[in-house]
């Protein structure tokens, strides 16, 4: 009797590691590698045959010593470093003096990489932190006022990159949800294409 059970209990353990260990993800990567094989596989993006990110993911884009580069769309700020591995935000409340101050320095720090005269409104995602870190875009405001940066470093027209920022802007998930929003890297990306900089 006791045989019977413990022959029985390892065939079903067995059988359904197969099935739900095995089986069934293999199913599912099927079919994710056939209807969207682009997501599957991470949304990367590619320059000169390799990759060089995630449209899902944000990533820094400063020189060596850690400086942002004036040529490039910089991203939203992040809590972590751009890092996946240590996704997450700050969790600091609107009135934390912490945040505050964090704000302040950002909104600074952001005219003056921008040549904007003190007093200019800053977007909101240029001073404050996703909640994962790691948010690939940012707000058509944020990217129009820094189009003249790049322009000059790349020494294109400014018609030329408010183009590209048109061109690579995401409208409303499913029209209604969200704000229009450009991915940073594919906005890099793009730039780079054009072969000035």
């Amino acid at each position: 009797m006791m045989r019977r059970v413990l022959r029985a209990s390892l065939v079903m353990l067995l059988s359904l590691s197969v099935l739900t260990g095995i089986a069934y993800p293999l199913v599912l990567t099927g079919i994710a590698q056939v209807g969207m094989p682009g997501r599957a596989n991470g949304s990367l993006l590619y320059a000169h045959g390799r990759a060089v990110g995630s449209a899902l993911i944000g990533q820094a884009f400063t020189s060596a010593a850690g400086q942002p580069l004036p040529q490039y769309f910089q991203p939203r700020p992040s809590a972590a470093n751009y890092d996946a591995l240590a996704s997450g935000g700050t969790n600091l409340g609107p009135s934390n003096p912490v945040l505050l101050r964090s704000v302040a320095r950002l909104a600074r720090a952001y005219r003056a990489f921008n040549h904007l005269a003190p007093g200019t409104p800053v977007p909101v995602d240029a001073v404050t932190t996703s909640g994962s870190g790691l948010d690939p875009d940012i707000s058509i405001a944020n990217a129009l006022l820094q189009a003249p940066r790049v322009a000059a470093a790349r020494h294109l027209s400014r018609a030329r990159v408010r183009a590209l920022v048109q061109r690579y802007t995401q409208g409303r998930i499913l029209g209604i949800l969200g704000e229009p929003v450009v991915n940073v890297l594919e906005l890099n990306l793009a730039l780079d294409r054009l072969g000035r900089h």
